[in-house]
This record gives C-alpha cells, structure tokens and sequence, in this order.
C-alpha cells in the first residue's frame, strides 16, 4: 500500500508562531500548494497568516514550488518566510 499522506514542514517564524515543525495530512485533501495553504489558513488564529499580507514561500520535495504546483500522495511540501538579507 502506498502512502496516502503528505508531509507539510514549517521553518523560520513560522515554526515558531504555529508552534509545530511538521504535520501529516491526508492528500485527498489538496489538488495543489495553494490549496493546501489555502486549508491550513482556514484554520484562523495564527495559521491565517498563511494566507496574509506577507508572502509564504513553498518548497515541494525541495524544490522550490508555486502555489499552482500539484501535490501528491508522498510529497513533503515546506513552507517558510522569505529570506531577508542585510
């Protein structure tokens, strides 16, 4: 049996604000990244920063990823904040 789930990783202050690093969800339940931020914000509190005004970079089996790219069963899709440099 193959799995049916995908491994969703938080990095940077997202890790922290959503105080988790990583989730198993089911992968019927996303078509593509976007959909899957899409659910995860639609949790509210911290997690509707998901979808706020600053920008969430994706990362599908790392590589980086946009938020039309399918997902699939087996996938470990990584959301993080955009690297600032100074």
């Amino acid at each position: 049996m193959t799995d049916q789930t995908l491994t969703v990783r938080f990095f940077a202050r997202l890790r922290e604000e959503l105080d988790t690093g990583e989730l198993t969800l089911p992968a019927d339940k996303a078509q593509t990244a976007g959909d899957l931020l899409a659910s995860l914000a639609s949790r509210g509190g911290p997690w509707a920063q998901l979808q706020g005004s600053q920008p969430v970079m994706i990362a599908i089996n790392q590589a980086m990823a946009k938020p039309a790219t399918p997902v699939k069963a087996g996938d470990e899709v990584a959301f993080f904040p955009p690297v600032t440099g100074g």
